[in-house]
């Protein structure tokens, strides 16, 4: 498997679930049938719309753990990627499990039948609002290999929320995660959810590797004519949801106008 015969038409948009607060996180309301729910109407709507995949987060866990996600988290995750996948059959589905457990995330993958992962951390060390997380790319990529999975691994550079613990050069950053973390494509974002990727840095670390380069927060209606042009693929959430906030369910109203402007970008 890699990412061009998993997303045989170019520049896919893969549309975010954000998971409502699950069993054992702070803001969890105590009724694991809404969070499924909650999901399967997402996948719905996003696969109604035309979306190229999925990708399903504990984003409302917060605040999230460094590293290892507790046995609560995982089994909940699991369920909901697997009730995911036997709603929306047809298309890609990938596992992010924040704020950076990439082998809870494979585990899970393999278990539901998705096909790839987002590890924000897969390489080097960042400090974050969870403190300093090291990545582990070294066990995840043998974890893979043990497990004889296909599952495809999508890594973070520059990622969000977090700093390097040392400066480092962007592009060769990408270089090293692509080349030496055997990455099968890598993500540039903002700053924070929600917030715009740079051009420049797109740009950067197009320039140091062949693997396909996505947009991983702050894509627009608006400024997906100007990132189109460059990026590989696009990984979208907030952008959908009332108010434009993660936290907020899906406007439909929203979505249609985004999925509108990206056929015009396609023609």
């Amino acid at each position: 498997m890699n990412f061009q015969r998993l997303f045989p038409r170019p520049k896919p948009l893969i549309g975010v679930i954000h998971l409502l607060p699950l069993p054992g996180a702070p803001l969890y309301g105590g009724k694991m049938e809404e969070i499924l729910a909650a999901a399967r109407a997402e996948a719905l709507q996003y696969e109604k719309h035309g979306v190229d995949g999925l990708i399903l987060e504990n984003f409302r866990d917060r605040p999230f753990f460094p590293g290892a996600v507790p046995p609560e988290t995982i089994a909940a995750l699991a369920v909901a990627a697997r009730e995911v996948r036997q709603a929306v059959t047809r298309i890609p589905l990938g596992v992010n499990v924040l704020r950076n457990d990439a082998h809870a995330a494979l585990a899970i993958a393999i278990a539901s039948e998705a096909q790839f992962i987002r590890v924000n951390v897969h390489l080097g060390a960042v400090v974050a609002d969870q403190g300093i997380i090291q990545g582990l790319g070294h066990e995840t990529t043998r974890l893979r290999r043990a497990l004889e999975s296909e599952v495809l691994i999508f890594a973070d550079v520059g990622v969000k929320h977090a700093v390097a613990l040392a400066e480092r050069n962007l592009a060769l950053e990408a270089q090293d995660v692509a080349e030496r973390g055997l990455a099968d494509a890598l993500i540039v974002s903002g700053q924070l959810t929600g917030k715009a990727a740079s051009v420049d840095d797109l740009r950067k670390v197009k320039a140091k590797t062949s693997i396909p380069v996505l947009i991983g927060s702050g894509i627009t209606a608006d400024n997906l004519p100007q990132f189109h042009a460059e990026a590989d693929g696009f990984i979208v959430g907030s952008t959908f949801k009332k108010a434009g906030r993660a936290d907020n369910e899906i406007e439909e109203s929203r979505l249609q106008a985004f999925m509108a402007k990206l056929a015009s970008c396609r023609a």
